[in-house]
């Protein structure tokens, strides 16, 4: 019988959750398969007088706005000094920032582009002054790192984390009606949305219909979205989504489509780590049955993230792209998770 990914990432997690389940590309790029072991080659004394800037997208994403929280904690434990901003997804305004960030004399630059092309030329301009340069997300050129995700393969892992589930509570005579929460408009949310797509198919083909498919992002639209899905389609009672947006607004629809009663043969399955979600993981009264998530916590990804520029700041990194590791949080070990989160 064939191995699929999630049994992988469950073996793997059973032995560390930090533990990465498979070796990834991202959009046939090549890289290291990061692991705790590699994580702890870093020494943080690296960080100490150093002046750091940080741009991201968003701080109003709850996985972001909690990940920077530690890693700021992180920093300030290691005697670093550091500026974290947002662009608001904005490249013009990204850019500025990273020209602030080399004429203010950073010694290293965190860059989560809202478009990688667009920051190329300028962490070209960084690195030419001596400024180490990270990315995290996109395997960029004008680095001396990248921090990504296989994207393709964290939707199979969505998918046959909910595959899984199928198999438990429906068969090839009823069927599970599945609703498939994406975002289309970013190349890499498109990605684990075909991911889930294939993920599902892996270990429950032909015991599921997909009945909607929907661009929903933010926990409102997610909302929305659902109880629309409901109005056609009552039985729908699988969700699959790109992100913590999709798993929060379908569970509160589907909380209030069941008054809290939430059946056995009822789950939603995402990724990203928010205590909201670990809330509602922890909740019987949400469908919420499993997350795939990354390093494990905000304190977990945040030390990872905080080891990848010791690494690179010592010329230590073995190779430009570090490829995360990923593993599901079930109502198991999600209590372990929470303790860690901002």
């Amino acid at each position: 019988m064939k191995k699929t990914l999630l049994s992988a990432l469950f073996c793997a997690a059973t032995l560390a959750f930090t533990a990465p389940s498979f070796a990834a590309t991202t959009s046939e790029t090549q890289g290291i398969q990061a692991s705790p072991e590699f994580y702890a080659k870093a020494n943080l004394s690296a960080l100490k007088g150093k002046k750091i800037g940080i741009t991201i997208q968003s701080l109003r994403n709850a996985y972001w706005a909690g990940v920077m929280a530690a890693l700021e904690d992180v920093l300030s434990a290691n005697g670093a000094k550091f500026t974290i901003v947002e662009c608001d997804d904005k490249s013009a305004k990204q850019v500025a920032q990273i020209e602030n960030f080399i004429s203010s004399g950073c010694d290293f630059i965190l860059v989560h582009p809202s478009d990688a092309a667009a920051v190329e030329d300028v962490c070209a301009e960084a690195r030419k002054q001596g400024i180490k340069v990270m990315c995290w997300d996109d395997p960029m050129t004008n680095t001396d790192g990248n921090w990504i995700l296989n994207n393709t393969n964290l939707g199979i892992a969505i998918g046959e984390l909910a595959g899984n589930f199928i198999n438990e509570h429906y068969s090839t005579d009823k069927k599970a009606k599945v609703a498939v929460l994406g975002f289309p408009q970013t190349k890499i949310l498109l990605e684990r949305e075909e991911g889930i797509r294939e993920g599902m198919k892996n270990v429950a083909d032909g015991k599921y219909e997909i009945v909607a498919s929907q661009a929903a992002l933010r926990p409102n639209e997610a909302q929305t979205a659902i109880e629309t899905i409901l109005q056609r389609e009552p039985d729908c009672k699988v969700v699959t989504g790109i992100g913590a947006g999709p798993m929060i607004g379908a569970d509160e629809a589907l909380q209030i489509a069941t008054n809290g009663k939430i059946p056995e043969d009822m789950g939603v399955f995402t990724t990203d780590v928010t205590k909201q979600q670990l809330q509602h993981l922890s909740d019987p009264t949400y469908p919420a049955k499993g997350i795939i998530g990354f390093e494990g916590s905000d304190v977990d990804t945040a030390t990872s993230c905080a080891s990848m520029f010791a690494l690179i700041l010592e010329n230590k990194l073995p190779e430009h792209n570090v490829i995360r590791g990923v593993a599901p949080i079930t109502k198991e070990n999600v209590e372990k998770i929470s303790s860690g989160m901002k």
